[in-house]
């Protein structure tokens, strides 16, 4: 069942996709060469907690019933989703994407960035780019009366034809009072298919791009998810409401922006 969400409800989506687009800002002060993700995921947590809210990803259970043990999901380098924060230091030239959801007034706010650790090369800052702006291109989608379809299809049109991989085992969700609701919302499609973007839906869309194919696998620890080839992915994603017109982007990167300064993507 897919719920519609009033003006009231959506306030409090945005206030929770704004503390997770603050949280994602404390992550982004201490990125550097040598810092761990486990590091970062105390950061983000006890951020998270001082804020009166609860992380939603600790805890949450896999397809087996597993708990994922950390507040964070953090994917290094070949690790599309889902990678668990370990005491392994990042490296330059690495890139880190991480995906955070908070619980706050009964509301859930999720967003997902991916960060360079120290100066990468030209083809990963590519990948970076052409992910994100495939992000804002399936948003620009997202309006009353259009299609899930429509979002999948801009978001192929943007990173298909530059030569990378569109995950389709992991796709956006809806969200409100619960972290994933209907409708899902992958990111490759056809126009006009799929269900009918409605005024007052909120749902997630979070392009996972590959710079190769688009082939995964499930590691060992039930969570982490890598690429095939070893080729490296981003993934970024914005909570957004749907609206007549033009969609409401209810996270915000501003907060990460201003700390990563002419660095930032």
């Amino acid at each position: 069942m897919i719920f519609l969400k009033t003006e009231d409800e959506i306030e409090l989506l945005r206030q929770s996709n704004l503390l997770v687009g603050r949280t994602l800002a404390e992550v982004a002060k201490i990125i550097k060469p040598g810092v761990t993700t486990a590091q970062l995921d105390r950061v983000a947590e006890e951020f998270i907690r001082d804020n009166g809210a609860v992380p939603t990803f600790k805890g949450f259970p896999n397809p087996n019933g597993a708990p994922f043990p950390s507040s964070l999901c953090t994917s290094v380098n070949d690790q599309v989703v889902h990678g668990i924060p370990n005491e392994t230091p990042l490296e330059e030239g690495d890139i880190v994407s991480i995906d955070c959801g908070v619980l706050l007034n009964g509301f859930c706010g999720d967003s997902a960035y991916t960060f360079c650790v120290g100066e990468v090369s030209p083809e990963v800052r590519k990948l970076l780019t052409v992910t994100k702006d495939s992000l804002y291109e399936g948003i620009r989608q997202a309006v009353h009366g259009k299609r899930v379809g429509d979002i999948g299809y801009a978001v192929q049109q943007c990173t298909e034809p530059a030569g990378y991989g569109v995950v389709r085992e992991f796709v956006g969700h809806g969200i409100g009072r619960e972290m994933h609701e209907e409708p899902q919302v992958p990111n490759y499609g056809r126009r006009g298919t799929g269900s009918l973007l409605k005024r007052g839906m909120c749902i997630a869309i979070e392009p996972m791009i590959t710079m190769g194919n688009r082939q995964i696998y499930l590691e060992n620890d039930g969570w982490t998810v890598r690429t095939r080839d070893g080729k490296w992915a981003a993934h970024y994603e914005h909570t957004v409401a749907v609206a007549a017109g033009k969609a409401e982007i209810l996270s915000s990167f501003q907060f990460i922006e201003e700390i990563l300064g002419d660095k930032a993507i």
